[in-house]
């Protein structure tokens, strides 16, 4: 089984914002696979189903940003999931606009969500996707990251979305280092 999980903050009041691309391509994957992401567990909104061969479980945490790692340990603890099968999807403010990069491990970065993720996990050694969202130098960051993209950059977001959920399935079927090969450019 394999857990996706797309970081984000709960409420309509954050959709389409920049901090919840996250939960915009566990969205997408939910409709191309035909799988509901609506009950509630793990303090998350969850759906369960199948992706290829794969049992999956797509995941939105729903207790804001900078404690998504109470959702995440709580469901690899349940399932005693290994850390390969674990997928985290966030954006990613030290990437351009639109590119996405796929990484095996890693630090947390600039991303308070991860570095929850992280810390709670007590590990960093499992696939994620960060969603380039750029960063303005006009703009404090916790403003900027809570802002709706506009007509032009949701273009390209747009396209990132539907690429990072590519590179999720891709990382399933043939794995992360053939998703970097493909996905990081």
């Amino acid at each position: 089984m394999y857990v996706i999980v797309g970081l984000g903050n709960p409420g309509s009041r954050y959709n389409k914002t920049r901090h919840n691309v996250g939960f915009d391509v566990v969205d997408l994957l939910g409709r191309n696979h035909g799988i509901k992401i609506n009950k509630i567990k793990y303090k998350a909104v969850v759906g369960e189903g199948v992706i290829g061969d794969e049992k999956v479980l797509l995941v939105k945490p729903q207790t804001f940003m900078n404690l998504s790692g109470e959702s995440v340990f709580r469901i690899c603890e349940y399932h005693k999931l290994p850390m390969d099968r674990l997928i985290v999807i966030y954006d990613d403010v030290d990437t351009d606009l639109g590119k996405i990069r796929v990484r095996k491990k890693g630090s947390a970065g600039t991303h308070n969500g991860m570095r929850n993720i992280i810390y709670m996990l007590g590990k960093d050694e499992f696939p994620r996707v960060r969603i380039g969202i750029g960063k303005s130098d006009r703009i404090p960051l916790k403003d900027y990251v809570l802002q709706r993209f506009d007509a032009e950059e949701t273009v390209y977001i747009t396209d990132s979305i539907k690429k990072s959920a590519e590179a999720v399935e891709c990382i399933m079927k043939e794995g992360t280092d053939r998703a970097m090969n493909l996905f990081n450019g």
